[in-house]
């Protein structure tokens, strides 16, 4: 088992609540939870990897209940265990593309292997960028590597929110493809929260929330 909630829902200071279905994902399953804007389909992401607290119910990865950990041991196991792609990408913008990614598998307790590196851009076409500052990236150059970065340090589990929202037709069939493919292939975990229609036929694991 790579993740189970169960009960899992949150009270918001100006009174609202929210209320989450169990998850329960097994090695190499991927899941997309859709539904519209407002539904929480964020704030469920937010939960499952840590970056806010649940009022009810517990996150399970890797039978770990992840908010039993203090601050510095759960920063520890996400970077040892899960990928996490947010809207906004964010990058060490003094750093280049190589070096941030780099940066991402030393954090996660793994070498600086520059042909695992530039494999994972070759397959994003990022390999002629490696050397470019990530502020200087357009944003869907910015998205890429965010996908890169979470690829590329093995994780067990990737949380992605809303990874093909901002892209076209074409990129947007890209990242799906691949993402999907290599996670298969490492037998990585996939969580997706998104609107995005388009995605709808790649997954056969899916959760609507309302």
């Amino acid at each position: 088992m790579i993740l189970q909630t169960q009960g899992l829902g949150i009270d918001f200071k100006n009174g609202k609540s929210m209320r989450f279905p169990d998850l329960l994902l097994v090695k190499g399953e991927t899941l997309l939870i859709h539904g519209p804007s407002g539904c929480g389909k964020t704030s469920l992401l937010h939960l499952l990897c840590g970056l806010i607290t649940p009022t009810l119910g517990i996150v399970e990865i890797l039978n770990q209940n992840i908010h039993n950990l203090s601050k510095f041991e759960l920063d520890y196991f996400r970077g040892q265990h899960i990928g996490i792609c947010l809207q906004k990408p964010i990058f060490i913008k003094s750093l280049s593309v190589l070096e941030n990614l780099f940066l991402a598998r030393q954090l996660a307790g793994k070498n600086k292997d520059i042909k695992i590196v530039s494999s994972w851009l070759e397959k994003f076409n990022l390999l002629s960028l490696k050397n470019r500052k990530t502020f200087s990236l357009s944003l869907g150059e910015q998205q890429r590597l965010m996908f890169i970065r979470a690829l590329v340090t093995e994780p067990d589990l990737i949380l992605a929110d809303e990874p093909t929202s901002s892209l076209d037709d074409v990129n947007a069939e890209m990242i799906a493809e691949v993402l999907m493919t290599s996670c298969r292939d490492q037998k990585t975990s996939l969580v997706v929260v998104s609107h995005d229609s388009r995605l709808k036929t790649k997954f056969s694991n899916q959760i609507i929330l309302q």
